[in-house]
This record gives C-alpha cells, sequence and structure tokens, in this order.
C-alpha cells in the first residue's frame, strides 16, 4: 500500500472514532471491504498477466515476436506498455486519482517479481482451460490421410481432395523405358524413396486389417484404401522383372555442373513439384545389384495390402500378392543391402539395420497373407542367425523392423494359431522381445538404460532428429498389442509380463493414447504437431509444395533457385495448409522453433503420418458411443465387407 492510501485511511479511521463505537466499527468494516477489493482486483491482474504472458510465451514459441514483461502488462491493464527506452508515465485522465495508477503500479511489479515467466510454466498456467477441451480423435484421423493427398507424384484424379496439388513427375521412368509415375513423395522434397514408402504403405495395410471396423466407423475406410492402393500401384509398376525393382526415383539435375542422378540435387531446388525442370535419375536393384531389405519391405507392404483388398477386389489382392512372393523370393536369393548397390542414398535412408530385419518381416506378413507353414518356418528357422530372437529393440522405424516383427510372432500365440504350437519354443523367444520393447515404452523394464526415453512433457524421445515417427510407431505398436491381449482366448488374464511388474492392456492404450495427445497438443508448448489440427500448429513446414503459392493461384513458373530467394526465406506462414502432417516434433526438453530451415523438427515424413491413422481411429471408437450397427454403416466413406479383412 502507497503512502497517499496509507494516509488517507488514517484520516477516515480519526473521523470514525469521533463518531463512537458504532461508527467504529462500520468505519473498520468499510476498510475490510476496501481491502478484499483490492485483493480482488491484485488477484485478477496477476490472472490477467499469467494469460497474457503464457499467450506470448507460445507465440515465442511459434516463432513469433519475443515476450517482453511489459507488453504482458499492457494487454493485462489495457494501458500503454512502457517504452523499450526511457519509462514515460502517462498523465491520467481527468476524475482519476494519481495514487490509483501507482497501486496499479506496485501491483504489477509485485506480480512481475513473483510470476514465473519460463515459457513452460507461463503457458502450463494461461492454457489450463484450454487443455480439459476434448480431443477430436475422428478429426485427426480425417486429416492424416488427406495428408497423403498432398504427398502423392504423378496425375492426380478428379477425386484429389488437396486442391493446391497438380499433377507431377509425368515422365518419371521415361529415360528407362519403363513407366514410373506415382508413389509418393516421402517428406518434403520431391524424392520417391522405395524404403519409406513401403514401410509407410506397410503400416497403413496393418491399421488396415487390426482396426478395419474402427476406421470404417470413422467413416474412412475409402480414403483408408485410397492411400494404400496409391502406394502399391506404384509398387506393381516398378518391379517390372521377377528379379528386378526399381527403387528410388532421385532428382538428378543439369544446373550447376551437379552430377545427374545425385540425390544432393533435390535439396538444391526449392520448387513446386509441379514446376520440376531436373532430370529424374531412376535406379534399381536386381541380381547383380542385391537390395533384400528393399525387397522384402516392399514385400511385406504388397503382403499386407493383399489382405485388405482380399474380399472387395480378389483380382488385384492376387495381383499384389504374386507380386510379394516374388519379390521375397529375390530378396532371399540374392541377398545384399539396397545402400551397397544404391550408394546415392546412404545420406538419406541408410539401412542401418541391414536386411535380416526386413526378410523376417515379409515371412511373417507372408504367412498371415497366405497361411502356408513354409513362410512361418523360415521366420523360425531364421530367428537366430537373423537376430529375430536375439536382438532387443527399443526402436521401431523404416530402417528397424525387429520390434514390429516380433509382435507379429507373438500375435501368432496370443491367437492361438494351430501352426504355432509347433513352433512355440522359439515363438515364445520373439514373444519376449516383442514384450521387451513394449515394456521399455512403459518404463517397466528394471534396468533403466533399456527403457525409452520420456521429454518432461511426457513424449517418448528416441533421438533427435524426427522424433515423433518413433513416438507415433511406438503409439501404434502398443494399441495393436493390447487389442491383441485383450481379444486372445485368455484374455480374462492376458497382461503384458514386464521385469517391473505385469501391465494390463489398457496402461498400453493408456500410453499410445498420451502420444497422439501430445501429437495433437497436450504438451507444455499447447502446440499441435499435426498441421492443420487445432488453433495452433507449426506454420512454417519445411515443405516446398506447402511453402509455395499453389500453381492454380500462381501459375508463373518458379525456377530452382527463385524459390529459395522468393519464398524459403519468408518469415511468414505457408500459403498452403499441409493438413495431417506430423511434422518431425519437439526436442528432448520438449522444445520446438518452428522456422522453415529447422527440418529437423519442422519436416513431415509420410512414415510420421502412417501409424497413426489406426491409433486415431481406435481412439476415436473407444472415446465415443458407436453401435455395431453405426459401425457397419457408411453411406459416405464406405465401409469393408465383415468378411473383407483377414484378421489372421
Amino acid at each position: 500500500m502507497d503512502g497517499a492510501a496509507h494516509k488517507n485511511n488514517k484520516e477516515e479511521d480519526g473521523r470514525a472514532n469521533k463518531g463512537g463505537v458504532q461508527d467504529t466499527v462500520g468505519a473498520s468494516l468499510v476498510l475490510r471491504e476496501r481491502q478484499k477489493k483490492k485483493n480482488t482486483e491484485r488477484e485478477r491482474l496477476r490472472e490477467r498477466i499469467r494469460r497474457t504472458a503464457a499467450r506470448a510465451c507460445a507465440a515465442r514459441e511459434a516463432g513469433r515476436r519475443p515476450i517482453d514483461k511489459r507488453d504482458a502488462y499492457g494487454a493485462a491493464t489495457g494501458r500503454p506498455a512502457m517504452s523499450r527506452g526511457r519509462a514515460r508515465l502517462q498523465p491520467p485522465p481527468p476524475g482519476t486519482r494519481t495514487t490509483t495508477l501507482a497501486a496499479v503500479l506496485v501491483l504489477f511489479l509485485l506480480a512481475v517479481v513473483t510470476l514465473p515467466l519460463r515459457c513452460d510454466a507461463a503457458s502450463a498456467g494461461g492454457e489450463e482451460e484450454e487443455e480439459q477441451q476434448p480431443l477430436d480423435y475422428r478429426e485427426a484421423l480425417e486429416k492424416s490421410l488427406l495428408y497423403f493427398e498432398a504427398q502423392r507424384s504423378g496425375r492426380l484424379p478428379y477425386s484429389q481432395r488437396v486442391t493446391w496439388r497438380g499433377h507431377s513427375g509425368l515422365t518419371d521412368g521415361l529415360q528407362q523405358g519403363v513407366d514410373l509415375v506415382g508413389g509418393y513423395y516421402d517428406a518434403g522434397d520431391h524424392v520417391k524413396f522405395g524404403l519409406p514408402m513401403a514401410f509407410t504403405v506397410t503400416m497403413l495395410s496393418w491399421g488396415a486389417i487390426d482396426f478395419a471396423a474402427d476406421i470404417a466407423a470413422a467413416g474412412e475406410w475409402r480414403h483408408a484404401l485410397e492411400a494404400i492402393k496409391w502406394g502399391t500401384d506404384y509398387f506393381v509398376k516398378a518391379h517390372t522383372h521377377p528379379f528386378v525393382y526399381w527403387a528410388e526415383r532421385l532428382t538428378g539435375g543439369g544446373h550447376g555442373g551437379v552430377q545427374v542422378g545425385d540425390g544432393d540435387t533435390d535439396h538444391y531446388c526449392w520448387q513446386r513439384p509441379e514446376d520440376m525442370t531436373t532430370s529424374r535419375q531412376a535406379y534399381r536393384v536386381d541380381r547383380d545389384n542385391p537390395g533384400s531389405d528393399l525387397a522384402g519391405e516392399t514385400a511385406a507392404a504388397l503382403a499386407a495390402a493383399s489382405i485388405v483388398f482380399r474380399r472387395s477386389d480378389p483380382h488385384y489382392s492376387h495381383l499384389l500378392l504374386h507380386h510379394a512372393q516374388q519379390l521375397f523370393e529375390f530378396g532371399d536369393t540374392y541377398r545384399g543391402s539396397y545402400d551397397s548397390s544404391i550408394e546415392e542414398v546412404r545420406s538419406y535412408y541408410a539401412s542401418v539395420s541391414g536386411y535380416h530385419d526386413e526378410l523376417l518381416w515379409a515371412a511373417l506378413w507372408l504367412h498371415r497373407a497366405t497361411g502356408k507353414e513354409e513362410y512361418l518356418r523360415y521366420a523360425v528357422d531364421n530367428a537366430d542367425s537373423f537376430g529375430g530372437v536375439g536382438w532387443a529393440i527399443t526402436e521401431f522405424s523404416w530402417d528397424v523392423k525387429y520390434a514390429g516383427l516380433q509382435v507379429l510372432a507373438a500375435k501368432l500365440l496370443l491367437d492361438g494359431d494351430p501352426q504355432a504350437a509347433a513352433h512355440r519354443g522359439v515363438l515364445e523367444k520373439y514373444r519376449e522381445k516383442a514384450e521387451h520393447y513394449l515394456c521399455a515404452c512403459l518404463g517397466r523394464n528394471t534396468n533403466g538404460a533399456d527403457n525409452v526415453d520420456r521429454s518432461p512433457g511426457g513424449m517418448l524421445y528416441v533421438r533427435q532428429w524426427n522424433n515423433l515417427q518413433y513416438a507415433s510407431s511406438a503409439a501404434f505398436l502398443l494399441t495393436a498389442y493390447s487389442h491383441y491381449l485383450s481379444s486372445s482366448s485368455a484374455s480374462a488374464s492376458a497382461a503384458l509380463r514386464c521385469p517391473g511388474g505385469a501391465a494390463a492392456a489398457a496402461e498400453m492404450v493408456s500410453l499410445a493414447r498420451s502420444q497422439a495427445d501430445y501429437i495433437l497438443g497436450r504438451n507444455p508448448l499447447r502446440l499441435s504437431y499435426m498441421v492443420g489440427y487445432g488453433r495452433r500448429y507449426p506454420a512454417r513446414v519445411h515443405h516446398r509444395g506447402a511453402s509455395i503459392v499453389s500453381h492454380k493461384e500462381d501459375g508463373r513458373f518458379i525456377g530452382c533457385v527463385q524459390g529459395f530467394d522468393d519464398w524459403f526465406g519468408r518469415g511468414r506462414a505457408n500459403p498452403n495448409v499441409l493438413a495431417g502432417a506430423i511434422v518431425g516434433g519437439p526436442s528432448r526438453r520438449d522444445e520446438f522453433r518452428d522456422d522453415r530451415a529447422n527440418y529437423m523438427q519442422t519436416e513431415a515424413c509420410t512414415y510420421n503420418t502412417a501409424p497413426m491413422v489406426a491409433v486415431f481411429a481406435r481412439l476415436h471408437r473407444l472415446t465415443t458411443a458407436i453401435t455395431t450397427a453405426a459401425a457397419a454403416e457408411d453411406p459416405d466413406g464406405g465401409s469393408p465387407d465383415r468378411r473383407s479383412v483377414d484378421r489372421r
């Protein structure tokens, strides 16, 4: 309380004493009410400053202007902020007591002293109400599938929903005399990498097999099939001979003396895919230049997709399975890593784990698609030598498939598969390794070093570059395994067996949901890492097509270097929203910088989003009251025949 206010209170007390005890009591009540009012005003001001600081922090984290305590005061009180030079006091309006302004200033200074302005704390306090808002998993699912339409290469169909995109890569394969038009661009550039593209389709197909009813209940079954088929159509084209597969579609170029076919060339340009002028060099694997990892992953994708289309399009399903079996034979007969045959890919998608995991992965998917014991026997006979029961991995990704194939093998036991009985000993070892990964995600391995790290905000953390790919793939395996446990013949007693204590299926779903929620904005920055979802999401995604005005709005040609000059360096938001894209995400400490040049965090990849399609569908089904009848009906989006997806 300032001196003038104290003096005024003393004078009022004196007059009250002259009036006797009754007046004294009255004056005391007046003072008490006055003090109560001031306390209320103080708390109200503190809360307004806290909320304003939270918004300013959010703006800073999103790449806008930095927070300033004086700005917080100005926004909270409605008064002009103090100058960044000398502080200037504005004269009070007529009828305003100077003491009031002084009191407000004192209250503000007290609030600033006691108010923590670290952005994580400010955001947590300022956005508390927003956190209570329910998340819309159906919207997240819808936008996830929409994202794949933005990544399409080739001639786009009339049903294309991402209208700012156009036809691109229409001469792919022309130089080699093959039709390689189609497929997906993997991320923010215009390269078609075979290994991550195949993994993307495998994950989309796996989700469509195990969670078909959930996807259909959300009205997205038709879009899920379209996303899968856009990839499998390309794989069939690229497999031109039983022992030949066109692996990569790298942008070559004739500018600046860059070697034609060098994958770096694409990164020297910042253009819309519709404007590409650089030559397109294709690479293939064959008998003399093997690529067992690429052949194995593509075989897995085609085998899984054949299950999805089995009833709705049996001819197409048979075609996919035929190519899957040939590619598996090719990869197993002529063994070698594809990045040894195609050195240009090493800087982007080097096969660090080798090819053994992809061959086991493909064999288990072919067993699931065909029911033939020979494929299961392959996974059993090579379990030790290929690392299937030896590697306990805490990563599941486009490169490392061990956790995924171990979950597939464990499913055979949980389902009571008749063919599994003869191989129970080896399959139990597979299950142990699968559960090691899941327990690591839950933090239930007794050796802390065997657990997956977490950020302070709860994000599963594997490594700095594009970490959300690992969080999304973990969320998928947790969701799938919990589903298998709940559906197993011993579901009443089934649980995840961890050294640190058993975990029920519900706990795995809870962790998967926490990762989905983190991606959708329930994180320290209150920022959705899915573009286009929520009120705040990355605005400067590292993506050529999204960052340049659509050719439909401005048809003028944009050259290779011109894109860098006119668009890449702009601080403004991308003109096109890459809806459904999940960016690389924050650091180990939940820090994120929304900057187009920060490709480690702001670039989105197809394999980030693919695993989350099934997760969002499952969470939507679990959190909404959907009847079986409603799930079977979907007049707008199409629905799977209840027999169309064999869940073996």
